[in-house]
């Protein structure tokens, strides 16, 4: 079920706002504190998740009472006596467990396809699996399963208690807003709102503006941009021009960043609806002066993660250039890995983990001393060109795009040109180019507590009105399309 479709919008998503305000209700003259929202939460987003996914569900409740169990198990060990001296090797086998168990779910469902077809591109005839069955991803594997590993990870480090209830263990896991398609949410910072949270008009007025800007994000401009990127991708090397294959690109990253942030700003709205603070997923990457500055603005969350449980551990930048270049490599490989199940997932990751290696030397001093302007070039320069990686599951097909990017075009690629691109489509990347920049929040700033100040919120308000009418009306006549972070 996708946030811009009819059924969510249009039944799903008030059934449960009504059944959660009668379940507030409830709780405030029995005095049952938050138990009748999260066991309505927790059945809304069990069937929210069985609706797309059915049987496969099922892995997800196998995961929540595994990790929910092995985290009470490793807290247990921790205050064992003598423990305080250290953690106790039983706590660390315990954590061990949990960790591969979550990585094997992960692996098997995500990797194992690619693994088998790799080795049945090299293996002799004798050696093939020939009769292997290709599997099928559950969505938003990849995000539950980051989760359920930082919260084992984060109680044997002590950093927070092990939730004693499992239906609380398994809200955290499964809240729909953010089940499919993240931000990465850690227990520790939403146990104390699962427990105890407040509710009240301010916050729900603030998640349905948030939610409605998502939704706008999404269905105006990601859908026409990712669907204009997604038709020149298809088209074969001798129907693209120079221009074409450029101009696809630029618009794959518009229609990205809209389709991704559009979804963690509706992710964000609901659960504010819901009483929920989930932290912010971007902040303008694509005003990065640098790739080190792009992955600290976009999709926060993974990157957070990644850097907690993986750079972190491996020693960050405290073994001097080279180790700390080995980590960045490590990390962006398993980052790039993290997107999909292609080796030019592999090179995307490596890719974006060279430039911010060299970045740490010669490059980030040149940077520094550049044009703000020649920084955001370059950035926007390699930014696309990654996707050369990201966009194709074959790296022949990127080498075919890769050469139609500095090749002239023929009579073919110029009639596809005039066919594709349209006043609708330039006015939707210009409209995204200048949605990127705060320049609203900036205006807004530099007006506070001026005579402008009235009139320009109320400009505001009108705007998202307009936005929320035409967003609702296309959800409601067409076909919405998947979001990108789905297949992850």
């Amino acid at each position: 079920m996708l946030f811009s479709t009819p059924e969510f919008l249009f039944a799903f998503l008030p059934l449960v706002l009504a059944g959660y305000f009668v379940a507030l209700g409830f709780a405030r003259v029995t005095g049952w504190g938050q138990g009748p929202q999260n066991l309505l939460l927790l059945l809304a987003s069990l069937f929210f998740y069985a609706f797309g996914e059915k049987e496969r569900v099922l892995w997800m409740l196998l995961s929540i009472a595994v990790n929910w169990a092995l985290g009470l198990a490793i807290e247990r060990m921790q205050s064992a006596p003598g423990a305080a001296r250290g953690p106790p090797r039983a706590a660390r086998w315990t954590l061990a467990l949990g960790l591969t168990f979550d990585l094997a779910l992960l692996g098997y469902f995500k990797y194992a396809n690619l693994l088998v077809e790799s080795w049945n591109a090299i293996a002799g005839d004798g050696a093939r699996f020939d009769a292997w069955q290709h599997v099928l991803l559950p969505i938003g594997i990849s995000f539950y399963t980051f989760q359920s590993m930082s919260y084992l990870v984060d109680v044997y480090r002590r950093e927070v208690p092990a939730a004693r209830n499992p239906l609380d263990f398994a809200l955290f896991v499964s809240l729909f807003p953010q089940l499919i398609a993240g931000p990465i949410v850690r227990y520790r910072d939403v146990a104390a709102q699962i427990l105890a949270r407040r509710l009240d008009l301010p916050l729900f007025a603030s998640g349905v503006r948030r939610f409605l800007i998502g939704l706008a994000k999404k269905v105006l401009v990601a859908e026409p941009t990712a669907h204009f990127a997604t038709t020149v991708f298809e088209l074969p090397g001798d129907s693209l021009s120079a221009p074409l294959a450029w101009l696809g690109l630029f618009a794959f990253t518009v229609g990205s960043y809209y389709d991704f942030s559009g979804y963690s700003d509706m992710a964000i709205g609901l659960g504010r609806m819901f009483g929920f603070r989930l932290f912010e997923n971007f902040q303008w990457p694509l005003i990065s002066q640098s790739i080190t500055e792009m992955w600290r603005r976009w999709h926060i969350s993974l990157g957070s993660w990644f850097k907690d449980y993986v750079y972190i551990p491996l020693g960050g930048n405290r073994g001097g250039p080279w180790r700390t270049y080995r980590n960045l490599m490590v990390v962006f490989l398993l980052c790039g890995l993290w997107h999909g199940a292609s080796w030019n997932f592999a090179i995307f990751g490596l890719w974006q983990g060279l430039y911010l290696a060299l970045e740490r030397g010669r490059l980030g001093r040149w940077l520094a001393a550049s044009p703000r302007f020649l920084r955001h070039v370059y950035v926007l320069l390699v930014w696309n060109l990654g996707w050369l990686f990201f966009c194709f599951v074959d790296l022949e097909d990127s080498w075919v795009y890769a050469k139609a990017l500095v090749q002239g075009g023929s009579a073919q690629s110029a009639f596809e040109f005039a066919r594709l691109v349209d006043n609708h489509l330039l006015f939707v990347l210009v409209l995204g180019a200048i949605g990127s920049t705060p320049w609203v929040p900036a205006l807004a700033k530099r007006v506070r507590g001026t005579t402008a100040e009235g009139p320009l919120r109320l400009l505001a308000w009108c705007a998202l009105a307009v936005a929320a009418v035409l967003s609702l009306a296309a959800a409601a006549g067409a076909t919405s399309t998947p979001f990108l972070y789905f297949r992850f």
